[in-house]
């Protein structure tokens, strides 16, 4: 079994990368960011309170977001091992990460760092489209979809996230640096870090990370 962090700037990929990374590997992937989001569909007590968070431009407290990750790996579909995008953010979260799967008698495989530049994130967030119904990712130059304004998957309208403009895409960034970056020291310092070139079209970043998560296990 392995189990595999995600860590990356705002638009870095993760999201999609750990999509990829995890069908080729046959194990789960789990997002934070769906988790809430279907917590806030369903109007949950937990959800309605991280609605209340967000309106206020705040995150799900660690509190939270621990009991949606307890729930999450308590399903069946979790035992053959997990890639966590969205979690740890921060050096306290890792110490909660470590704590969860030491009480499932298990451990961190790697971490992967998708690493890019501060001006390709800001190039790739204000041109990010996301559909309002099944939340797939597109992009005005990247990755347009097949008919303006829709997705080809399920035909929901797309629309840009107010967090997605440069100015908030900067603001978000300079959270990433002071709060995410942090922890990268520390999975170093675990011998668990694994870095991929993310500054690149989406087939080039996914061999990237391929060949880095294969060298790592195999060095």
């Amino acid at each position: 079994m392995r189990n595999f962090v995600f860590i990356g700037s705002p638009g870095s990929g993760k999201g999609t990368h750990a999509d990829l990374l995890g069908a080729r590997l046959g194990i789960l992937h789990i997002s934070t960011g769906d988790l809430y989001r279907a917590e806030m569909s369903a109007q949950t007590p937990l959800g309605l309170a991280a609605k209340k968070l967000l309106g206020q431009g705040l995150l799900g407290t660690d509190g939270m977001t621990e009991e949606l990750l307890r729930r999450r790996l308590a399903l069946p579909d979790a035992d053959g091992g997990f890639i966590l995008d969205g979690f740890p953010r921060t050096m306290p979260q890792t110490g909660i990460l470590e704590k969860i799967l030491r009480e499932r008698g298990q451990s961190l495989s790697a971490a992967v760092f998708l690493k890019i530049p501060d001006a390709a994130v800001i190039e790739r967030l204000s041109g990010r489209l996301i559909c309002t119904h099944c939340q797939r990712t597109y992009h005005v130059k990247y990755n347009p979809p097949q008919s303006a304004g829709a997705c080809h998957e399920c035909g929901g309208a797309l629309h840009r996230r107010d967090d997605d403009q440069p100015e908030m895409a900067r603001k978000r960034l300079l959270v990433f640096h002071a709060q995410t970056e942090p922890i990268l020291e520390y999975y170093r310092r675990e011998k668990l870090l694994v870095v991929a070139d993310a500054d690149a079209p989406v087939e080039t970043v996914s061999r990237n990370i391929e060949a880095a998560v294969r060298e790592f296990f195999q060095a």
